[in-house]
């Protein structure tokens, strides 16, 4: 994505990145994990605020650090390492909340044309999955790198 992001630091297994968020509540750490599921290619993306006491991920707590669209396109950047590693993943996400989904529609919305370059992005709605499309309310997201 074009927009600005944070440098990342990324784990020996490319499946934990973690980055710090500079804004108005100062510089907050910030982790992305994959998780792999019981399902054969299947990875469960996690995302929020370092708990520093810790080291657990908190996707609960309200950061409001005024960056959410750069904290959003670093999360996003996490996926092109992560599937260089693993090519067939598919990756699930959602929000810890509603408004945290919404959120994350609207990150992919905007950017829709720019990510189908070189993933295939679903959504859930009714325990079916379908492609993405802007003005849906889905429930969660998937996405898998395109083959090159």
């Amino acid at each position: 994505m074009k927009i600005e992001k944070y440098p990342v630091n990324i784990g020996e297994t490319s499946m934990v990145f973690e980055f710090v968020s500079e804004g108005i509540n100062g510089k907050i750490s910030k982790l992305v994990i994959y998780c792999e599921t019981h399902l054969h290619n299947f990875y469960n993306l996690g995302f929020g605020d370092k708990d520093e006491t810790t080291g657990e991920i908190d996707d609960e707590v309200v950061t409001n650090n005024g960056d959410s669209e750069k904290v959003l396109a670093t999360v996003a950047s996490t996926l092109y390492t992560f599937t260089d590693k693993f090519p067939q993943a598919m990756v699930f996400a959602i929000g810890s909340t509603k408004a945290r989904t919404r959120l994350y529609r609207l990150g992919i919305s905007n950017n829709v044309e720019e990510i189908e370059e070189d993933f295939e992005v679903f959504g859930l709605v009714d325990k079916n999955w379908q492609p993405f499309e802007k003005q849906t309310e889905f429930e969660a997201f998937l996405v898998k790198r395109k083959k090159k």
